[in-house]
Protein backbone atom coordinates (compact mmCIF):
# COMPACT_ATOMS: atom_id res chain seq x y z
CA UNK A 1 0.00 0.00 0.00
CA UNK A 2 1.33 3.42 -0.86
CA UNK A 3 2.22 5.51 1.75
CA UNK A 4 0.39 7.87 1.06
CA UNK A 5 -3.17 5.99 1.79
CA UNK A 6 -1.24 4.42 4.70
CA UNK A 7 -3.80 5.04 7.89
CA UNK A 8 -2.09 6.00 10.93
CA UNK A 9 -3.99 5.28 14.52
CA UNK A 10 -2.70 7.97 17.27
CA UNK A 11 -2.73 5.95 20.70
CA UNK A 12 -5.87 6.21 22.54
CA UNK A 13 -5.32 8.58 25.60
CA UNK A 14 -6.50 8.27 29.04
CA UNK A 15 -8.47 10.89 30.56
CA UNK A 16 -7.94 13.71 33.09
CA UNK A 17 -7.93 12.80 36.47
CA UNK A 18 -10.16 14.90 38.49
CA UNK A 19 -8.87 15.20 42.24
CA UNK A 20 -9.96 16.75 45.10
CA UNK A 21 -7.45 17.91 48.07
CA UNK A 22 -9.58 17.55 51.47
CA UNK A 23 -8.64 19.31 54.86
CA UNK A 24 -9.95 21.30 57.28
CA UNK A 25 -7.43 23.97 56.08
CA UNK A 26 -4.63 23.84 58.33
CA UNK A 27 -1.34 24.41 56.49
CA UNK A 28 0.81 21.75 57.03
CA UNK A 29 -2.22 19.11 56.20
CA UNK A 30 -3.23 21.09 53.06
CA UNK A 31 0.64 21.21 51.78
CA UNK A 32 1.59 17.53 52.26
CA UNK A 33 -1.93 16.46 49.85
CA UNK A 34 -1.14 19.18 47.46
CA UNK A 35 2.54 17.82 47.52
CA UNK A 36 1.11 14.50 46.59
CA UNK A 37 -1.56 15.79 43.51
CA UNK A 38 1.47 17.44 42.19
CA UNK A 39 3.69 14.56 41.66
CA UNK A 40 1.32 13.21 39.97
CA UNK A 41 1.18 15.61 37.76
CA UNK A 42 -2.45 16.99 38.87
CA UNK A 43 -4.22 20.32 39.69
CA UNK A 44 -6.96 19.75 42.14
CA UNK A 45 -9.56 21.18 43.68
CA UNK A 46 -8.95 22.55 47.17
CA UNK A 47 -11.81 21.88 49.21
CA UNK A 48 -12.51 22.26 53.22
CA UNK A 49 -14.37 20.88 55.41
CA UNK A 50 -16.19 23.05 58.57
CA UNK A 51 -18.53 21.02 60.57
CA UNK A 52 -20.31 22.62 63.27
CA UNK A 53 -20.42 20.98 66.97
CA UNK A 54 -20.55 18.92 68.02
CA UNK A 55 -19.63 16.98 65.09
CA UNK A 56 -16.20 18.60 64.79
CA UNK A 57 -15.88 17.35 68.73
CA UNK A 58 -16.54 13.80 66.95
CA UNK A 59 -13.92 14.11 64.59
CA UNK A 60 -12.57 11.16 63.44
CA UNK A 61 -15.08 9.01 64.26
CA UNK A 62 -18.16 10.59 63.22
CA UNK A 63 -21.02 11.42 62.81
CA UNK A 64 -20.82 13.40 59.63
CA UNK A 65 -22.41 16.93 59.94
CA UNK A 66 -25.29 16.38 57.62
CA UNK A 67 -25.20 19.84 56.33
CA UNK A 68 -21.73 18.81 54.68
CA UNK A 69 -22.56 15.44 53.47
CA UNK A 70 -21.78 14.49 50.18
CA UNK A 71 -23.63 15.03 47.12
CA UNK A 72 -25.53 18.03 49.10
CA UNK A 73 -25.47 21.34 47.09
CA UNK A 74 -22.80 23.97 48.81
CA UNK A 75 -20.96 20.86 50.76
CA UNK A 76 -17.66 20.45 50.57
CA UNK A 77 -17.72 17.40 48.29
CA UNK A 78 -20.79 17.92 45.78
CA UNK A 79 -21.28 15.93 42.69
CA UNK A 80 -20.10 15.31 39.96
CA UNK A 81 -18.10 13.01 42.22
CA UNK A 82 -14.54 13.30 41.75
CA UNK A 83 -12.07 10.49 40.43
CA UNK A 84 -9.50 10.67 43.76
CA UNK A 85 -9.87 12.29 47.00
CA UNK A 86 -6.68 12.84 48.53
CA UNK A 87 -7.45 13.97 52.68
CA UNK A 88 -5.53 14.46 55.79
CA UNK A 89 -6.43 16.15 58.99
CA UNK A 90 -8.56 14.41 62.25
CA UNK A 91 -11.99 16.34 60.98
CA UNK A 92 -11.24 15.64 57.54
CA UNK A 93 -11.54 11.74 58.27
CA UNK A 94 -15.66 11.03 58.28
CA UNK A 95 -15.88 12.29 54.76
CA UNK A 96 -13.74 9.54 53.39
CA UNK A 97 -16.19 6.85 53.91
CA UNK A 98 -19.35 8.71 53.75
CA UNK A 99 -18.21 9.61 50.27
CA UNK A 100 -17.60 5.78 49.26
CA UNK A 101 -20.87 4.94 50.15
CA UNK A 102 -22.46 7.69 48.33
CA UNK A 103 -20.32 7.36 45.17
CA UNK A 104 -21.10 3.45 44.86
CA UNK A 105 -17.61 2.77 45.84
CA UNK A 106 -16.46 4.61 42.52
CA UNK A 107 -14.58 7.86 44.08
CA UNK A 108 -10.80 6.29 45.40
CA UNK A 109 -9.64 7.89 48.37
CA UNK A 110 -6.78 8.56 50.35
CA UNK A 111 -5.84 9.64 53.36
CA UNK A 112 -2.32 10.98 54.71
CA UNK A 113 -1.40 10.57 58.39
CA UNK A 114 -2.59 8.04 61.01
CA UNK A 115 -6.58 8.26 60.59
CA UNK A 116 -6.92 7.08 64.22
CA UNK A 117 -9.82 5.09 63.03
CA UNK A 118 -7.68 2.49 61.32
CA UNK A 119 -6.50 1.69 57.89
CA UNK A 120 -9.88 1.15 56.59
CA UNK A 121 -10.25 4.85 56.54
CA UNK A 122 -9.26 4.79 52.87
CA UNK A 123 -8.48 3.31 50.21
CA UNK A 124 -4.71 4.15 50.28
CA UNK A 125 -3.05 5.18 53.85
CA UNK A 126 0.13 7.01 54.40
CA UNK A 127 1.65 7.31 57.69
CA UNK A 128 5.42 8.07 58.89
CA UNK A 129 7.70 5.98 60.53
CA UNK A 130 6.63 6.84 64.18
CA UNK A 131 2.65 6.15 63.48
CA UNK A 132 1.98 2.81 64.59
CA UNK A 133 -0.47 1.58 61.54
CA UNK A 134 0.26 -0.68 59.84
CA UNK A 135 -1.63 -2.66 56.93
CA UNK A 136 -1.68 -3.89 53.30
CA UNK A 137 -3.23 -0.55 52.39
CA UNK A 138 -0.44 1.47 54.39
CA UNK A 139 2.63 2.94 53.30
CA UNK A 140 5.21 3.77 55.74
CA UNK A 141 8.28 6.22 54.84
CA UNK A 142 10.79 8.10 57.10
CA UNK A 143 9.58 11.61 55.97
CA UNK A 144 6.16 13.27 55.10
CA UNK A 145 5.40 14.45 51.71
CA UNK A 146 5.86 17.85 50.65
CA UNK A 147 5.47 20.81 47.96
CA UNK A 148 9.58 21.13 47.80
CA UNK A 149 10.24 19.05 44.75
CA UNK A 150 13.50 18.55 43.28
CA UNK A 151 11.82 20.47 40.05
CA UNK A 152 10.81 23.30 42.20
CA UNK A 153 14.91 23.05 43.71
CA UNK A 154 16.27 22.85 40.39
CA UNK A 155 14.18 26.23 39.21
CA UNK A 156 15.29 27.93 42.02
CA UNK A 157 19.42 27.40 41.18
CA UNK A 158 18.27 28.15 37.63
CA UNK A 159 16.45 30.97 38.16
CA UNK A 160 18.29 32.23 41.49
CA UNK A 161 16.58 34.66 44.15
CA UNK A 162 18.86 37.55 44.13
CA UNK A 163 17.99 38.98 47.50
CA UNK A 164 19.91 34.76 48.33
CA UNK A 165 22.45 34.64 45.63
CA UNK A 166 24.07 37.96 46.76
CA UNK A 167 25.08 37.48 50.24
CA UNK A 168 28.44 35.23 50.64
CA UNK A 169 28.89 31.73 50.57
CA UNK A 170 28.53 29.62 53.02
CA UNK A 171 24.95 30.38 53.17
CA UNK A 172 22.92 28.74 55.95
CA UNK A 173 19.13 28.60 55.25
CA UNK A 174 17.43 28.99 58.75
CA UNK A 175 14.07 27.60 59.38
CA UNK A 176 12.86 28.28 62.62
CA UNK A 177 9.65 27.04 64.29
CA UNK A 178 7.81 28.00 67.87
CA UNK A 179 5.93 26.94 70.29
CA UNK A 180 3.37 24.04 69.88
CA UNK A 181 1.51 20.96 71.86
CA UNK A 182 4.71 19.65 72.22
CA UNK A 183 7.58 22.07 72.17
CA UNK A 184 8.47 25.63 73.97
CA UNK A 185 10.86 27.96 73.41
CA UNK A 186 11.74 28.77 76.77
CA UNK A 187 14.15 31.82 77.05
CA UNK A 188 16.40 29.76 77.93
CA UNK A 189 16.30 28.24 74.35
CA UNK A 190 15.81 31.51 72.33
CA UNK A 191 19.07 32.71 73.68
CA UNK A 192 21.07 29.32 73.12
CA UNK A 193 19.29 29.46 69.66
CA UNK A 194 20.59 33.02 68.63
CA UNK A 195 24.15 32.38 70.36
CA UNK A 196 24.59 29.31 68.18
CA UNK A 197 23.62 31.24 65.16
CA UNK A 198 25.94 33.92 65.97
CA UNK A 199 29.10 31.73 66.62
CA UNK A 200 28.07 30.15 63.26
CA UNK A 201 28.08 33.39 61.73
CA UNK A 202 30.72 34.35 63.52
CA UNK A 203 33.37 31.62 63.21
CA UNK A 204 32.32 29.69 60.02
CA UNK A 205 31.62 33.04 58.10
CA UNK A 206 28.23 31.85 57.21
CA UNK A 207 25.07 34.40 56.41
CA UNK A 208 21.92 33.15 57.67
CA UNK A 209 18.78 33.38 55.56
CA UNK A 210 16.33 33.28 58.00
CA UNK A 211 12.53 32.28 57.65
CA UNK A 212 10.17 32.29 60.91
CA UNK A 213 6.55 30.37 61.35
CA UNK A 214 3.34 31.95 62.79
CA UNK A 215 4.60 30.07 65.87
CA UNK A 216 7.71 31.68 66.68
CA UNK A 217 7.99 33.59 69.92
CA UNK A 218 7.88 37.37 68.88
CA UNK A 219 11.12 37.85 71.01
CA UNK A 220 12.72 35.41 69.04
CA UNK A 221 11.07 36.64 66.18
CA UNK A 222 12.88 40.30 66.95
CA UNK A 223 16.00 38.47 68.11
CA UNK A 224 16.37 36.65 64.15
CA UNK A 225 15.81 40.01 62.54
CA UNK A 226 18.40 41.79 64.46
CA UNK A 227 20.69 38.42 63.75
CA UNK A 228 20.50 38.80 59.80
CA UNK A 229 21.26 42.19 59.85
CA UNK A 230 24.06 42.15 62.20
CA UNK A 231 25.54 39.64 60.52
CA UNK A 232 24.90 40.82 56.98
CA UNK A 233 22.26 37.61 56.21
CA UNK A 234 18.68 37.63 55.19
CA UNK A 235 15.25 37.74 56.97
CA UNK A 236 11.89 36.91 55.78
CA UNK A 237 9.24 38.06 58.25
CA UNK A 238 6.17 37.09 55.92
CA UNK A 239 4.96 40.58 55.31
CA UNK A 240 8.35 41.95 53.07
CA UNK A 241 7.33 42.56 49.17
CA UNK A 242 8.43 40.30 47.06
CA UNK A 243 7.46 36.29 46.51
CA UNK A 244 8.10 33.94 49.46
CA UNK A 245 11.65 32.80 49.31
CA UNK A 246 10.94 29.35 51.22
CA UNK A 247 12.30 27.25 48.21
CA UNK A 248 14.66 29.42 47.17
CA UNK A 249 16.27 29.59 50.81
CA UNK A 250 16.62 25.81 50.13
CA UNK A 251 17.79 25.73 46.85
CA UNK A 252 20.65 28.04 47.62
CA UNK A 253 21.92 26.79 51.30
CA UNK A 254 25.10 25.30 51.81
CA UNK A 255 23.33 23.89 55.28
CA UNK A 256 19.95 24.26 56.73
CA UNK A 257 19.03 24.95 60.31
CA UNK A 258 15.94 24.01 61.82
CA UNK A 259 14.27 23.49 64.88
CA UNK A 260 12.86 20.25 65.77
CA UNK A 261 9.22 21.07 66.54
CA UNK A 262 7.99 20.49 63.07
CA UNK A 263 8.11 17.06 60.89
CA UNK A 264 7.54 19.02 58.14
CA UNK A 265 10.07 21.55 58.25
CA UNK A 266 12.47 18.17 59.07
CA UNK A 267 11.13 16.48 56.11
CA UNK A 268 11.75 19.11 53.39
CA UNK A 269 15.21 20.36 54.73
CA UNK A 270 16.23 16.74 53.91
CA UNK A 271 15.40 17.31 50.49
CA UNK A 272 18.17 19.53 49.66
CA UNK A 273 20.60 17.24 50.06
CA UNK A 274 22.67 19.54 52.66
CA UNK A 275 23.60 18.67 55.81
CA UNK A 276 20.62 19.29 58.45
CA UNK A 277 21.71 20.78 61.45
CA UNK A 278 18.59 20.36 63.88
CA UNK A 279 18.26 22.56 67.73
CA UNK A 280 15.86 20.93 69.78
CA UNK A 281 13.51 23.66 72.62
CA UNK A 282 12.55 22.59 75.38
CA UNK A 283 9.70 19.38 75.07
CA UNK A 284 9.72 16.73 72.53
CA UNK A 285 7.54 13.66 71.37
CA UNK A 286 8.65 10.62 70.21
CA UNK A 287 7.75 11.22 66.22
CA UNK A 288 10.10 13.87 66.17
CA UNK A 289 12.45 11.59 68.34
CA UNK A 290 11.82 9.29 65.70
CA UNK A 291 12.22 11.50 62.31
CA UNK A 292 15.51 13.08 63.79
CA UNK A 293 16.94 9.71 64.66
CA UNK A 294 16.24 8.43 61.50
CA UNK A 295 17.60 11.51 59.30
CA UNK A 296 20.94 11.11 61.69
CA UNK A 297 20.93 7.11 61.33
CA UNK A 298 21.13 8.25 57.20
CA UNK A 299 23.65 11.16 57.62
CA UNK A 300 21.66 13.60 57.05
CA UNK A 301 21.07 15.47 59.92
CA UNK A 302 23.23 16.12 63.58
CA UNK A 303 22.72 18.33 66.56
CA UNK A 304 23.08 21.91 65.99
CA UNK A 305 25.93 22.83 68.17
CA UNK A 306 26.66 26.52 66.24
CA UNK A 307 29.21 24.94 63.67
CA UNK A 308 28.78 24.14 60.48
CA UNK A 309 29.13 20.23 60.11
CA UNK A 310 28.50 17.41 58.00
CA UNK A 311 28.66 16.83 53.84
CA UNK A 312 26.39 17.02 51.35
CA UNK A 313 23.97 13.91 50.98
CA UNK A 314 21.23 12.31 48.23
CA UNK A 315 18.48 14.24 49.11
CA UNK A 316 15.40 12.35 50.77
CA UNK A 317 12.20 12.99 49.69
CA UNK A 318 9.68 10.82 49.89
CA UNK A 319 6.81 12.58 47.73
CA UNK A 320 7.86 10.72 44.45
CA UNK A 321 7.28 7.15 46.61
CA UNK A 322 3.90 8.29 47.98
CA UNK A 323 2.57 9.36 44.87
CA UNK A 324 3.98 6.34 42.81
CA UNK A 325 2.20 4.09 45.64
CA UNK A 326 -0.66 5.92 45.31
CA UNK A 327 -1.04 5.70 41.90
CA UNK A 328 -0.55 1.72 41.62
CA UNK A 329 -3.37 1.59 44.33
CA UNK A 330 -5.66 3.91 42.60
CA UNK A 331 -4.99 1.99 39.09
CA UNK A 332 -5.70 -1.38 40.76
CA UNK A 333 -9.02 0.71 41.78
CA UNK A 334 -10.01 1.83 38.60
CA UNK A 335 -9.54 -2.15 37.28
CA UNK A 336 -11.33 -3.51 39.71
CA UNK A 337 -14.52 -1.35 39.34
CA UNK A 338 -14.10 -1.97 35.56
CA UNK A 339 -13.66 2.11 35.37
CA UNK A 340 -11.23 3.38 32.65
CA UNK A 341 -8.09 4.48 33.51
CA UNK A 342 -7.28 8.38 34.25
CA UNK A 343 -4.10 10.18 33.52
CA UNK A 344 -1.48 11.03 35.93
CA UNK A 345 1.02 12.75 34.14
CA UNK A 346 3.27 13.19 36.64
CA UNK A 347 4.32 9.86 36.71
CA UNK A 348 4.28 9.30 33.00
CA UNK A 349 1.04 7.97 33.21
CA UNK A 350 -0.55 10.11 30.42
CA UNK A 351 -2.05 7.02 28.61
CA UNK A 352 -4.22 4.09 29.70
CA UNK A 353 -1.56 1.51 28.97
Amino acid sequence: MPASRMSHTAPERSPPTRAVVLTDGKAGDEMQCLGVAEALGLAPEIRRVAPRRPFAWLAPRGPLDPRERPGRPGGPLPEPWPDLVIASGRRAVPYLPALKRASNGRVFTAFLKDPRTGPKAADFVWVAEHDRLRGENVLVTLTAPHRVSPARLAAARADPDPRLSALPTPRVAVLAGGDSRHHRFTEGDQARFLADLGRLAREDGARPMITASRRTPGALRAGLARLAAQTGGFYWDGESPGENPYVALLALADAVVVTADSTNMLGEAAAAGVPVLVFSPSGGHPKFETLVRGLEARGIARSFTGRLEGARTEPLDSTPVVAAALARAYHAHRDAHGLPRTALPGLGQDTGE
